[in-house]
């Protein structure tokens, strides 16, 4: 699990380098999948269940499920989440990062450090002893102290052999609740966040989730090890 998680956080970095102005999400598809092949790997997100691309890049209001297409040209002042999945000697990494694509208006910069400290606020509960109730909570209270919307309909998960895995967990919820943390369990946090509201509508390509009133998403993921003691973040892209 460390080494595939090493390998997608390598790959995400790879994709954040790559997300400039110009370029379309086919290629910045591309460019990730031939890395990942490259050092052993694969990209999981191809063909499950149906999807076309080997990696999910959402543009704006896209919260999530982004089919790349060379039509989709990046510009200035884009936000773009690139979550990426790789696959290791039979071990998943899955992680996502909402990147800037050169400056960002003030509203759009202020959701994404929202969003990703909402993330790293679930992580911190993800210990010992504490239920996944304590990641969801945390989670939230980050992201609605800070006036946004947590994406109910899309959660976090269980991640190891298979790309979703139990436990679910929500980005909601009460402290205290569902399953307990024991070490050697390996899970997916990520805070999918909408800037007016929680709702969401799929595009007619049956993927693209967008923000139900076209304005800003972002999101956030990494997987992460229960331990003994702190929780180990397992997409770093280096150990």
């Amino acid at each position: 699990m460390i080494k595939a998680g090493e390998l997608a956080a390598q790959a995400l970095e790879l994709a954040g380098k790559n997300a400039v102005a110009g370029i379309s999400t086919w290629e910045l598809d591309r460019i990730v999948n031939d890395y990942v092949v490259s050092k052993g790997g694969h990209s999981p997100c191809k063909g499950y269940g149906g999807f076309p691309g080997h990696n999910c890049f959402s543009v704006n209001e896209e919260l999530i499920h982004g089919i790349p297409s060379k039509k989709k040209i990046l510009k200035e002042g884009d936000i773009i989440s690139c979550d990426i999945v790789a696959e290791l000697d039979g071990y998943m990494g899955d992680n996502t990062r909402t990147f800037r694509i050169g400056g960002v208006i003030e509203e759009t910069e202020l959701l994404l450090r929202a969003t990703e400290a909402a993330l790293y606020k679930g992580i911190a509960q993800a210990v010992k002893g504490n239920r996944v109730g304590d990641i969801s909570n945390a989670v939230q209270i980050c992201v609605e102290t800070a006036g946004y919307y947590v994406v109910k309909k899309y959660i976090g998960h269980g991640v190891g052999r298979e790309m979703h895995e139990d436990p679910e967990v929500p980005n909601f919820g009460k402290p205290g609740r569902g399953p307990r943390l024991i070490p050697g369990m390996t899970i997916a946090i990520e805070p999918m966040v909408n800037q007016t509201t929680e709702n969401v509508k799929v595009l007619d390509d049956k993927w693209t989730v967008v923000e139900g009133n076209g304005k800003m998403s972002a999101h956030f993921e990494h997987t992460v090890l229960i331990t003994e003691g702190e929780p180990m973040i397992l997409t770093l892209p280096t150990h």
